[in-house]
């Protein structure tokens, strides 16, 4: 006898939404055509990387049209995958009595549903109501302390990727939070780096494919690191060494939509193709720093690989020097993060692609385009 289950379940998976099969997943196509309408441009956080005001509309036709089609809300979601390239979250800035700067992040978990693709809801757990959490950003040597209010219907955590003491590990028995409670980490920002932080309760799978995560981001204290203070200082926000950067803090993951362990979009910041219907504007002259992520669930491996193009490479971000040079791909393990450091001062100006290099992933939404210009309009 036929399992009807197993049978639909196999018939609606990723692969039928690859290959065409299904005409629409929740009213979105993946359909061999442009996507022609474009959002307007997006400002704000004076950010360094514009949204391209008029990409080209045949653009979308060089990864054969395999994109979504249509429009996310981004409003009703609550937070712009544009917007998230630049959105540091910085918490409060405070003295403690030995002179040592303390610095307060505010999260809360909640329950929330979110639009992934075009049409496309899916029944989010959230820090502070958005995928990826905010990305916090910290100063090597600084005091952290993070409030962590749990707002959401299961107990949840949070788990940082650093230097810290066994009873703040955001594991059960040390700080896992009950709905309804609240508790707080904290301990000292080190190492410099690119980190991440994640929910930690059980089962772990669910609770980080359901979106709790986000990245951790230490800055180099250039005082601490001599031999390398002007690159340190390059990486310290708010430095006029850091403003002649232009910085991106891309996490890539993926939402299994029927929960049969299988992927069936992928996305660095959540939706799928925003980049590739947005290009994100890039200065030609200006450098370009990525602060990369990767906590895709139910894939062993996620990539980056840059068109046209080279990168050096700081695996986790704790080294001022780079453990790959002149490489165009990379790949990461969940957990896995890096820096990517390039320039097109020697390109002519166009659309670059960037995107993984697992075709299917690149087919399901992980696919974007820089929009190299001479200057931002």
């Amino acid at each position: 006898m036929v399992d009807v289950g197993v049978w639909l379940r196999d018939r609606i998976s990723r692969r039928s939404i690859l290959t065409g099969s299904l005409a629409a997943v929740g009213g979105t196509a993946i359909a061999a055509r442009s996507a022609l309408g474009q959002s307007a441009p997006h400002t704000g956080h004076d950010m360094a990387a514009a949204v391209a005001t008029d990409p080209a509309p045949q653009h979308l036709n060089a990864h054969g049209a395999m994109v979504t089609v249509g429009q996310v809300d981004n409003a009703a979601n609550g937070f712009d995958p544009m917007l998230m390239l630049t959105d540091w979250e910085r918490g409060t800035v405070s003295v403690l009595p030995d002179g040592r700067t303390l610095r307060t992040f505010e999260m809360t978990a909640v329950d929330k549903t979110i639009e992934i693709a075009p049409g496309v809801t899916f029944p989010a757990w959230t820090y502070n109501g958005r995928v990826p959490g905010p990305a916090l950003r910290a100063k090597e040597g600084e005091r952290i302390r993070v409030v962590f209010r749990n707002n959401g219907s299961h107990p949840h955590s949070m788990h940082f990727h650093g230097i810290h003491a066994a009873r703040m590990d955001g594991i059960p028995g040390a700080g896992l939070v009950d709905p309804g409670a609240e508790f707080v980490y904290e301990f000292e920002a080190k190492p410099f780096g690119c980190h991440l932080y994640h929910c930690h309760a059980l089962p772990l799978k669910r609770h980080i494919h359901k979106g709790m995560y986000g990245a951790f981001v230490i800055d180099p204290d250039p005082g601490r690191h001599p031999d390398h203070a002007e690159i340190a200082r390059s990486r310290l926000l708010d430095t006029p060494e850091n403003a002649g950067w232009q910085e991106l803090v891309m996490v890539m993951n993926g939402f299994d939509t029927n929960f049969d362990e299988e992927n069936e979009f992928y996305a660095a910041n959540t939706i799928a193709h925003a980049y590739a219907k947005t290009p994100i504007r890039i200065v030609r002259g200006k450098p370009v720093r990525i602060y990369l992520v990767n906590v895709l669930e139910f894939d062993l491996i996620n990539s980056f690989h840059l068109h046209g193009n080279f990168f050096d490479y700081f695996d986790q971000g704790t080294t001022l020097t780079p453990t790959l040079k002149t490489v165009d791909l990379i790949i990461q393990c969940q957990a896995q993060r890096g820096i990517l450091e390039f320039t097109f001062a020697e390109h002519e100006p166009g659309l670059y692609m960037f995107h993984a290099h697992q075709s299917e992933f690149t087919e399901l939404g992980w696919m974007g385009m820089f929009d190299v210009v001479e200057a931002l309009a």
